[in-house]
């Protein structure tokens, strides 16, 4: 009971951050969501705000977008992590240098990063000097529904290699000898791949999965540099209509955007790690 109590008042500090400055901010955005009005003035009405919400076009094209960028995003860049993973598997063992490679990406400046998007697709980019020379139509690559694929492609090169490193420690943890076993066995690679890989990987798959959507996420941060606050409507995300919430001072409309997107990121996740567990399930 002693250690309980000295447990308890060490992890105290750390618990009493946790609700100061986490839970109880939640909570008032909760609050403000379902609630009309400021300070004193304040009422509840429910789920009102809501319903609004649903109504509201500019609310309505940001969350549609957000939610197609992650269903395309996160299984493109979780397919393409974990086929050049297992291709650079054997050269990462010999050079422990290929991983550092591949987490220069995800280390490169926002600045540096948003230059580069304007090096290669702006209206004097190289990409349109390279169309010019082949006698082809130029684009407007970041004003016009090309942006969302140009803004996907960023996101694939710049959080892929974080996602390769962490399946590369996932694939070098799985013993050696299980792939001898499935050899002698008659095992060919793709059956290798589905009963030995595959089953061990997991846990890696969800971690990568975690990663990807918090850096799918911040790839805001550009999106916000390269366009403004008002893009082109195919790259008008969630984190667009909480900005601009912001800054107009309607903490209701604010309150409402930030709950879903919580919503939308806590059933994401809920739904995977009850994915992983299915599957350990039935490999026990």
């Amino acid at each position: 009971m002693r250690r309980a109590w000295k447990g308890c008042l060490l992890a105290a500090p750390l618990l009493l951050g946790f609700l100061l400055f986490y839970v109880g901010p939640f909570a008032q955005v909760v609050w403000d969501s379902l609630s009309q009005g400021t300070g004193k003035s304040q009422l509840f009405v429910g789920l009102e705000n809501y319903s609004r919400m649903f109504q509201n076009h500019m609310f309505l094209l940001a969350f549609g977008n957000s939610l197609l960028f992650l269903g395309v995003g996160l299984p493109v860049i979780l397919l393409l992590s974990l086929a050049l993973a297992l291709f650079f598997k054997e050269q990462a063992q010999r050079f422990p240098l290929l991983r550092t490679v591949f987490l220069l990406p995800y280390v490169m400046p926002v600045a540096g990063t948003v230059l580069l998007i304007d090096l290669l697709f702006s209206e004097q980019g190289l990409l349109n000097q390279l169309l010019l020379a082949l006698g082809l139509p130029l684009g407007d690559w970041l004003q016009s529904p090309a942006a969302f694929w140009v803004m996907l492609l960023l996101y694939l090169w710049k959080s892929a290699g974080y996602s390769v490193v962490l399946l590369l420690a996932g694939l070098m943890a799985i013993p050696p000898d299980h792939y001898a076993v499935a050899q002698v066995e008659g095992a060919g690679r793709l059956q290798a791949f589905r009963y030995v890989t595959l089953p061990q990987l997991w846990y890696a798959l969800f971690i990568a999965f975690v990663f990807s959507l918090i850096n799918a996420f911040k790839c805001f941060r550009e999106i916000f540099l390269v366009g403004g606050e008002h893009p082109h409507q195919s790259v008008y995300m969630l984190q667009h209509f909480i900005n601009n919430a912001f800054q107009n001072l309607n903490y209701q409309r604010l309150s409402v955007a930030s709950v879903l997107l919580f919503c939308v990121i806590a059933l994401a996740l809920g739904l995977c790690w009850l994915w992983v567990m299915r599957k350990e399930a039935a490999r026990s």
